[in-house]
């Protein structure tokens, strides 16, 4: 971070616009704020950190409204404006504390809010672009590129009333983390935490690599069983020479296993293809003498079967000759299942005759089919004519009901009419007396109209006269009301000012007071006391 330009406007001691050109000091190397109590040495540094964080450090970060000059004009406003290069940037912070002004209309003062603008210049037009207006954001902008908290920079940077004691009495951890962060020693951390991570996984395969080598030494001993005696023990790793891996020792040991294994596996494979050799031959010769016993069983079960077929040859003649003689009778099948169809439907239809003459009358039950046709087709004409006049009779009986409903309608509708004439003679006479009412009326009306707006005037002219004798009689009492709040808020203001001016007065005094012959002082932090 380098500092180019403060400006402070009525800021701690200072009534008016200064101007503080870091480049000039710095130019000749380091530079010193030298000047008497008061003089506004610490106001400067404070509005370093009122720009950069938009408060002040120490026990003055609570008390916004004091770090408005009190030699002032009124309608000069409290103002820091520092230029900086922070991470590479030029940026420029304008910031205003919550202050008191001036109203813009009227007397008296109204209380106006903290602003805060950042802008950026811009090396390829050579002006200032403007980054935010918003607290929150400027502090999230700052704070990433100074990456420090205001307690942090007050105590690393500034340093004022002889705070820098309290650093050297913080506890290591406290001062480690800070100065870690200053300095950014949070890459060698990183990479110190990332290589005891490698060294602790490499120790975990390590160990999980000797487990595995046992695991396999032991898988090693039990396959080959008894034969390892030859070998000696396995290699203890906890027996191992200082310095030296078991793994090398448990390795030649597997070797040696393994070389031992290999002539066994050999002596071994010569012995097995000797057997399966011997074993193929002999089940050659197995082969051979099941497919010998297999024919001979069959030869023997094949004579048995023609001696049997030999003494059955007169009983398969017999069965041959039935065989024919069924096949000769097959044919006259078909016609006798016929006949017996037929005679069984000719008995059904003899039953079914003779239940149906079963209900006719005596002298018709032998009669012929022709007689029995006849008689049918008569009584069907005759009961069709029956159901004719029936139908004739039902509707003969609908037409006089009607007839009647439609006489008794008629009677009821002559009465109807003979009302309704009556009614129409009352409601002509009613018309007309009805519309000499309404011509009657609709003067009326118009009367009452033009009688309404003029009493709306009359009442408009009344309420604005009430009105205006009220206000005159108010009038000269707000005026002199007025009067007096302003000279009470006049005795008022000189009472405040001159009660500050004593505390002011008082505060010197504390402080000598409070000062001892070698201890810092805590206003400027020096031992030596001068002028106390």
């Amino acid at each position: 971070m380098r500092l180019h330009r403060l400006t402070l406007t009525a800021f701690g001691p200072f009534s008016s616009s200064q101007h503080v050109d870091f480049d000039r000091l710095s130019a000749a190397g380091l530079f010193l704020f030298h000047g008497a109590t008061g003089a506004g040495k610490t106001s400067i540094l404070d509005a370093v950190c009122f720009a950069l964080y938009g408060s002040v450090p120490g026990a003055r970060q609570g008390a916004t409204l004091a770090l408005r000059s009190d030699h002032a004009a009124p309608d000069t406003a409290t103002e820091v404006v520092l230029d900086l290069t922070l991470g590479g940037r030029r940026l420029e912070i304008t910031r205003r504390p919550e202050q008191e002004r001036p109203k813009r209309r009227g007397t008296g003062t109204t209380r106006e809010r903290a602003h805060a603008l950042l802008r950026e210049h811009d090396p390829a037009t050579g002006g200032w672009r403007a980054l935010s207006r918003s607290h929150q954001e400027i502090g999230e902008e700052l704070g990433a590129l100074l990456g420090m908290s205001r307690e942090q920079f007050c105590q690393v940077v500034l340093l004022p009333q002889g705070e820098f004691a309290r650093f050297l009495r913080a506890g290591a951890e406290d001062r480690a983390k800070l100065l870690g962060r200053l300095f950014g020693t949070h890459r060698f951390a990183a990479a110190e935490a990332h290589l005891a991570e490698r060294r602790a996984a490499a120790a975990h395969r390590v160990r999980a690599a000797d487990e595995r080598l046992l695991a396999l030494t032991n898988r090693i001993l039990q396959a080959a069983g008894p034969d390892t005696a030859e070998l000696g023990p396995v290699p203890d790793p906890a027996e191992a020479p200082a310095g030296a891996d078991p793994a090398h020792r448990l390795l030649g040991w597997a070797a040696q296993a393994r070389c031992a294994a290999r002539e066994r596996h050999t002596v071994a494979t010569v012995a097995l293809e000797r057997a399966e050799a011997g074993h193929a031959q002999a089940e050659r010769h197995h082969t051979e003498a099941v497919e010998r016993a297999r024919l001979q069983r069959e030869h023997a079960a094949a004579r048995g079967r023609a001696a049997a077929l030999a003494a059955r040859e007169p009983e398969h003649a017999a069965d041959l000759a039935r065989l024919e003689r069924a096949r000769s009778a097959e044919a006259v099948v078909p016609a006798l299942a016929l006949r017996a169809t037929a005679d069984a439907e000719h008995r059904a239809a003899v039953v079914a005759e003779r239940e149906a003459r079963a209900p006719l009358p005596p002298g018709l039950d032998d009669a012929p089919a022709a007689v029995l046709a006849e008689r049918e087709r008569a009584a069907r004409e005759e009961l069709g004519a029956l159901g004719a006049a029936r139908s004739a009779e039902t509707r003969a009986g609908a037409v006089e009901a009607g007839l009647a409903a439609l006489a008794h309608e008629a009677h009821a509708d002559e009465e109807s009419l003979r009302d309704a004439e009556r009614r129409l003679g009352i409601l002509a006479a009613d018309t007309v007396r009805l519309r000499a009412d309404l011509a009657r009326f609709g003067a009326a009306t118009a009367r009452a109209e033009a009688v309404e707006q003029r009493l709306a005037r009359a009442g408009g002219r009344l309420a604005a006269a009430r009105r205006r004798d009220s206000l005159t009689a108010g009038l000269g009492a707000a005026e002199a009301g007025l009067l007096a709040a302003r000279e009470a808020a006049a005795d008022a203001y000189a009472h405040w000012l001159d009660l500050k001016e004593r505390r002011l007065r008082g505060i010197a005094a504390e402080l000598s007071a409070a000062l001892r012959p070698g201890e810092p002082c805590a206003v400027c932090g020096s031992p030596e006391h001068p002028h106390p």
